[in-house]
């Protein structure tokens, strides 16, 4: 019986010490699920406090839509002081941004949130209540668009393009509204306006910044050529100036030689004849030489570039 109470023994303690853990655990995940209830009654304060302040003031939709248009151009590279500006106005007219193209066109962004249906819809109790407010909030962007098609942005701005993007700061919204009215897309096509998410109007933004910097790269490209032409007439010019110096030395050693002969020839044998006379004393006169180093003469040209100049 000694070997069975000791096994017993052991198999009492061992399982004390699985109740010790597993109360460990329960006590920790209970800590846990406390934590995560506060977080969440937190989350459900604070998103309706946000759906509240969404669904109340369109001021504060306004302002969260303007926000996130900007930080969308600043994520795109279009930066403020040079593709884009905000608020400007033409008689009368006040979009949300004016984004400058190259070769002068533009393009109006105005924001748009449409929100009180959607949260309707999300915050409804049943799938018919949640259709029928997906419904409304198609029909309130369809009126956004509306809106926007008869201000007629491509009329009041000169440079405008024939289009204006009605920018809706949130994925989500634009899918449900799409999925509520299938044609929602396609008329404002038609009726010249473009509904944009972040997605899409970061795509569209990286693009103007692609043409800007093609421009840039033209620009500069024009600038290159026209300091390559001005460096060449200038090098022309300095090497016109160096074989004038050149010509100029030439003849300055000519000189010098006939110098040298003419005194070699006439002068200093007579001078040399008077010391060899005891008339004079000192050193010999040194032998004066010729220079036998001249200019180098200018390299010819070749033959292709000469053809080029002389046409």
């Amino acid at each position: 019986m000694k070997p069975l109470a000791e096994n017993l023994g052991k198999l009492e303690t061992n399982t004390k010490l699985m109740e010790e853990k597993r109360d460990k655990a329960y006590g920790s995940l209970e800590t846990h699920l406390q934590k995560l209830i506060t977080s969440t009654e937190s989350l459900q304060k604070s998103s309706s406090s946000l759906a509240t302040a969404l669904r109340g003031s369109s001021q504060a939709r306004g302002r969260w839509g303007e926000i996130a248009l900007k930080n969308v151009a600043e994520l795109a590279g279009m930066t403020e002081h040079c593709d884009f500006e905000l608020q400007a106005v033409a008689e009368g007219l006040r979009p949300d941004m004016v984004v400058r193209l190259p070769a002068g066109r533009e393009i109006v962004i105005d924001a748009k949130v449409p929100l009180s249906a959607y949260l309707d819809a999300l915050a409804a109790a049943s799938d018919e209540e949640r259709a029928a407010g997906m419904a409304r909030h198609a029909q309130q962007v369809r009126q956004h668009m509306s809106a926007l098609a008869s201000r007629a942005y491509w009329d009041e701005f000169a440079k405008a393009a024939d289009l204006v993007v009605m920018f809706i700061p949130g994925e989500a919204f634009v899918s449900a509204a799409a999925q509520a009215d299938a044609t929602l897309i396609e008329d404002g096509l038609a009726r010249k306006v473009v509904v944009a998410t972040p997605t899409t109007l970061i795509a569209l933004l990286r693009s103007v910044a692609y043409g800007w910097r093609q421009e840039q790269v033209a620009d500069n490209a024009a600038r290159i050529s026209e300091l390559g032409r001005q460096l060449y007439d200038r090098l022309r010019a300095l090497t016109g100036h160096v074989a004038e110096v050149g010509a100029s030395l030439g003849r300055a050693t000519a000189a010098y030689n006939r110098a040298v002969g003419s005194m070699e020839a006439r002068v200093l044998p007579a001078a040399r004849r008077f010391r060899d006379l005891g008339a004079a004393a000192g050193e010999e006169l040194p032998l004066l030489e010729a220079v036998t180093e001249h200019p180098r003469g200018a390299a010819p040209e070749p033959p292709a570039l000469a053809r080029r100049e002389e046409a």
